[in-house]
């Protein structure tokens, strides 16, 4: 678990702080991630008593050593079992659109998680946005500013690749991802041997501060290409949201900067 607390402008009056867990890149497959795993982690993320949850995207395996395949409804049934006054928010990432995205589109909303498309919602004090996945060109950032200007509160953007952080102004004080694994192979003194991003480490894993911005990096949950994890142990972050100055970050117990 890592902890962080996090202030926005644009912040209601009055409106008391949010709990936002952000989970990312569940891969769901065998042999290390098949849906009973998954459901003892969302145990785990109730017994947390968040405000909101934030899916960022990849919620199956395809890897060429992976054990078992799960068809998306079966993959994501057990998010079903999540609990959170202000609900589930999701978006895609790339291997969500290499197998089918209208599929995990289908089986997300099925099980009431909302998925934003280069969308934005209001959700609670926050003018949500929701980017599809850049990595795989899919991402539409004008477009979903755009759509969060439109919305009273404070903004927060929810991404899966980082990598559009580069290019979010500083109106938006926060944004939420996963994709990188925070390498997922990263040994020690050497570090991540790939981050799949185009930034190489610069938006690596954790927290990233770059002007008046804050971008969380989440190592996720589940593996790609090979089931195995060094250095890189899979990750949830829990941030406590309320107002105040435009992004000051506060990292609390068991927070993660790297």
């Amino acid at each position: 678990m890592r902890r962080a607390a996090v202030t926005l402008a644009g912040w209601p009056a009055g409106a008391p702080p949010v709990r936002a867990l952000l989970i990312s890149d569940i891969h769901v497959g065998g042999p290390d991630m098949p849906p009973e795993r998954l459901a003892r982690i969302v145990e785990r993320a109730n017994a947390l008593r968040p405000d909101l949850v934030l899916l960022a995207g990849d919620f199956i395996s395809d890897k060429r050593t992976g054990t078992r395949d799960y068809p998306y409804p079966a993959a994501v049934a057990p998010l079903a079992g999540l609990r959170a006054r202000l609900g589930a928010v999701a978006v895609l990432g790339n291997h969500d659109h290499w197998k089918d995205a209208g599929e995990a589109r289908a089986a997300l909303r099925a099980i009431g998680v909302r998925v934003l498309d280069n969308d934005a919602a209001a959700v609670g004090p926050l003018a949500l946005g929701g980017l599809d996945d850049a990595f795989t060109d899919h991402a539409d950032l004008a477009r979903t500013l755009a759509r969060m200007d439109r919305l009273p509160g404070a903004k927060l953007l929810l991404s899966h690749s980082p990598d559009p952080f580069a290019r979010l102004p500083d109106r938006v004080g926060l944004m939420l991802a996963g994709h990188t694994h925070c390498g997922q192979i990263a040994p020690p003194l050497i570090g991540p041997l790939s981050t799949q991003s185009r930034y190489g480490r610069r938006y690596a894993c954790g927290i990233v501060r770059e002007g008046g911005r804050t971008l969380i990096v989440s190592a996720g949950l589940g593996t790609s290409i090979v089931p195995l994890r060094v250095g890189a142990p899979p990750d949830m972050w829990l941030i406590r949201l309320s107002g105040g100055r435009p992004a000051a970050l506060r990292p609390g117990e068991g927070s993660l900067s790297r």
